[in-house]
């Protein structure tokens, strides 16, 4: 890992009853893109709104680059946040919003219109500088949003759900974007994400949130592979839940480690209860005795599987993730 840029130290943060952060430590890395995953209410956005200057908490330090973060208004914090809802303004061209937050600093016009265009040339928007907002896609404002906190060039660079309002496709492509100008412009992105997908997709690391406390801290294999805890195998990817060794401990296997066999040839008998073809895969869901939600099977292809099939389930032992999670 790069040198620490970011170290959040024992940071807590309580609304009335409701502790949203409980002691959440992480390192983040220069030049790292990062994500703080979690399902709604786990602390993440508390976090991050924390570190742009928005929220104070209540206990702990916030360092960038060794100094002290919390100690600076907002507007003095070399940190920019890119809002979920873009907030561009409808009345400017696409150049004139993005150079708005330079325009501000008094910055000279011809240094102002030199950076402007070149974050235009980075992200793809050189030939829509003159269009207002409202005559671009819902991804070319992304963009736009995206040029406008980059050209200000902060050491640190966090986005709040950032890609939560396009549409599928569109958020595939921006995801394999927002990873290429993140490594063109050499800036931290920390980025706030309750899609695992996304984050998988996206990170070099991801930080596991849920209950206002760090689960995990991992690249996106070792949380996949190697998952901290029941809730981390859980929420990231989809996953066969096992009685383990003990009480209260779990055996956790990935639907592609496992195979249909013949009845009687597996670890598990069963009956084929659904299948689903998703292109360049195809999930079978086998109903289990004993087990209170099917088991998932992900196959290359077409299955050949059929519904109300008896059917063995096999996987080599090794190949279970997480062996007595609790």
């Amino acid at each position: 890992m790069n040198a620490p840029l970011l170290e959040v130290q024992q940071v807590s943060r309580s609304f009335g009853d409701v502790r949203a952060l409980d002691g959440v430590s992480l390192t983040i890395a220069e030049n790292e893109f990062f994500a703080l995953l979690g399902p709604s209410g786990c602390g993440k956005t508390t976090l991050l709104r924390s570190i742009a200057g928005f929220e104070h908490p209540d206990g702990g330090a916030v360092l960038l680059g060794g100094s002290d973060l919390l100690a600076l208004p907002p507007n003095k914090r070399p940190v920019n946040l890119m809002f979920q809802s873009y907030a561009l303004f409808p009345h400017l061209s696409v150049a004139a919003n993005i150079g708005y937050g330079l325009k501000r600093e008094k910055l000279p016009k011809a240094e102002i219109a030199q950076r402007v265009d070149e974050v235009l040339e980075t992200v793809g928007l050189t030939a829509m500088a003159k269009r207002r907002p409202a005559q671009l896609s819902g991804g070319q404002r992304q963009r736009v949003a995206l040029a406008r906190a980059i050209v200000k060039r902060p050491r640190l660079l966090l986005l709040d759900e950032p890609l939560s309002a396009l549409d599928r496709k569109v958020r595939a492509e921006m995801q394999l974007e927002l990873k290429r100008l993140q490594h063109e412009v050499g800036i931290t992105f920390v980025v706030v994400t309750h899609d695992q997908e996304e984050a998988m997709s996206m990170a070099d690391r991801i930080a596991v949130l849920a209950g206002g406390r760090v689960q995990q801290v991992a690249t996106p294999l070792e949380l996949y592979r190697n998952p901290a805890n029941l809730f981390v195998a859980d929420f990231i990817g989809t996953s066969n839940l096992l009685p383990g060794p003990s009480a209260g401990q779990h055996l956790v296997v990935r639907p592609e480690d496992v195979r249909l066999v013949a009845p009687g040839a597996g670890r598990l008998d069963g009956t084929v209860a659904d299948t689903q073809f998703q292109g360049g895969t195809s999930t079978v869901a086998v109903d289990v005795p004993g087990q209170a939600k099917p088991f998932l099977v992900t196959e290359h292809g077409a299955t050949e599987a059929v519904r109300g099939t008896p059917v063995g389930l096999a996987w080599q032992h090794e190949v279970a993730v997480g062996e007595g999670l609790a």
